[in-house]
């Protein structure tokens, strides 16, 4: 009897050090494949507080706690069985998905960097204009964005998200492909979970953040830091989309390059990798410049390519006016 019970022991204590393996396994699988998706991240951090412009304060946190919910639905629901299924039924479109979706990216950020160049005398002379009606404009947004509005305003938040979504959730099952089914969605769902609740936690700090900063400006104390806040959130809200352009063309190019590679053309990657090779010998600095070349050529051929890709978007487009019917 006491053998049975000492065997039984035995056995939990093995299922529990499995699972604590696993959970560890998981909780590393769950980082790599984070890190992976970092671009995207950053892009997803950066475009979600413009949908919470101009909203009555008090509506912001439900709205943003609403487009979080659609995001959590969005990876777990719709993106995670589907991406599954296909890396078990067809793996091998896994790499064209990927590129496709990165060349998503490089055009995202290749499109703001063309837009912000050939409209910048567009943006300056049309300044007064904008200073003039931005204050009507932000009343009539805020009695707007209220009720069947809001509720418009969070769809758009969902679909845009769900574009985001799937990049992150694609470039993560890519990296645990080779995991058991169940590993890899454990893995997978910790991802989504974990970096909605990161981005989402972050932007409801970012769109409070003149509101905290209002409040301690109240007080003696912390005077001087709230008004740091009040002014910093602008610059914020620009440090981010900048890094998130350059998210954006790194991890798009970077998917470009490794996808290229592992299609059959192996230069891209040999040129990243040749590239980053020239500093690997550097001390104390090496292993940073290394990394530092590799990316500035992911950069460079995710802005060559997002180029491309606006120029057949434009070309499509004019050819599309020119064979349109008149009305």
């Amino acid at each position: 009897m006491s053998g049975g019970l000492v065997a039984l022991l035995d056995d939990v204590a093995a299922i529990a050090r499995m699972a604590a393996a696993s959970v560890d396994d998981v909780a590393v699988g769950a980082a790599k494949t984070s890190a992976k998706a970092a671009g995207v991240v950053v892009d997803d951090a950066a475009v979600t507080p413009q949908y919470v412009s101009g909203v009555e304060p008090a509506r912001e946190l439900p709205i943003i706690r609403k487009i979080a919910t659609g995001s959590i639905f969005n990876k777990l629901v719709i993106i995670l069985p589907l991406a599954l299924l296909l890396s078990a039924v067809a793996p091998f479109l896994l790499t064209p998905l990927l590129m496709v979706g990165g060349t998503y990216l490089c055009y995202e950020g290749a499109e703001k960097i063309w837009h912000k160049l050939t409209h910048r005398g567009d943006e300056e002379s049309s300044t007064t204009d904008q200073d003039a009606h931005a204050k009507a404009s932000q009343e009539n947004e805020q009695s707007d964005k209220g009720g069947d509005a809001e509720k418009q305003l969070v769809r758009s938040a969902i679909v845009t998200d769900f574009i985001l979504s799937t990049e992150i959730m694609v470039i993560s099952l890519n990296e645990v492909i080779s995991e058991p089914i169940l590993m890899r969605t454990a893995i997978l769902v910790a991802v989504g979970l974990f970096i909605t609740v990161a981005v989402y936690g972050v932007v409801g700090l970012i769109v409070k953040m003149d509101d905290i900063g209002l409040r301690l400006t109240q007080k003696p104390a912390t005077q001087k830091f709230g008004r740091f806040l009040v002014s910093a959130m602008p610059k914020l809200l620009s440090i981010l989309t900048i890094v998130g352009v350059f998210a954006m063309l790194w991890v798009g190019g970077h998917i470009l390059i490794v996808g290229a590679d592992e299609l059959g053309w192996h230069m891209p990657l040999q040129l990243a990798h040749g590239l980053g090779h020239l500093f690997i010998d550097i001390p104390a600095v090496g292993g940073v410049l290394n990394w530092l070349g590799e990316t500035v050529v992911a950069m460079i051929v995710g802005l060559m390519w997002g180029l491309v890709v606006i120029a057949v978007v434009a070309a499509v487009k004019a050819t599309v006016r020119t064979f349109r019917p008149q009305s």
